[in-house]
């Protein structure tokens, strides 16, 4: 199994050996477009693997900072508190590059640029562009995808 991530398309699909898609979901890249180099707020392309899962069992709209549980609950209120705050929520899939010099190492190592596949506020946009560079799903399916791939699942983003 792996995941195919379209940023034209803003689909994450996830697909069998054989190619076959088993699922697929809306998501919602950078808003700043397609870019490995740190601080860009773009999201990686190429070839990535699933390198650490965090959050299981924590219940949906946990708010993680620094990858943290940070003992809230995302509500509208908490957002009205906080409205600049880039909220991570209920899963992070923290992604690690596999191309040296591409996505891996030096200024362009996805997982020292700390991008994820996670959860997101339930106003957040699905199949548009709108992240700081990670790859953003709603907290049903994060959990659904979460629960489906084991670590060091292939992750394949492309601009097609």
């Amino acid at each position: 199994m792996k995941l195919l991530v379209s940023v034209a398309r803003q689909r994450l699909s996830v697909v069998d050996e054989a190619g076959a898609t088993l699922r697929e979901y809306a998501v919602s890249t950078a808003k700043a477009g397609v870019g490995e180099a740190f601080g860009s707020f773009r999201t990686p392309r190429g070839r990535h693997l699933i390198r650490a899962k965090i959050g299981g069992g924590l219940p949906e709209n946990t708010v993680f900072v620094r990858r943290r549980p940070t003992g809230e609950i995302w509500t509208a209120e908490l957002a009205a508190q906080f409205p600049n705050r880039d909220w991570i929520l209920t899963r992070i899939l923290w992604l690690s590059g596999c191309e040296p010099g591409r996505n891996r190492l030096g200024c362009v190592d996805t997982m020292r640029r700390y991008v994820y596949i996670h959860g997101s506020p339930e106003p957040a946009e699905m199949g548009v562009p709108g992240s700081h560079g990670c790859i953003r799903m709603q907290n049903g399916d994060i959990i659904e995808l979460f629960d489906l791939t084991p670590c060091y699942t292939a992750v394949e983003i492309s601009e097609d």
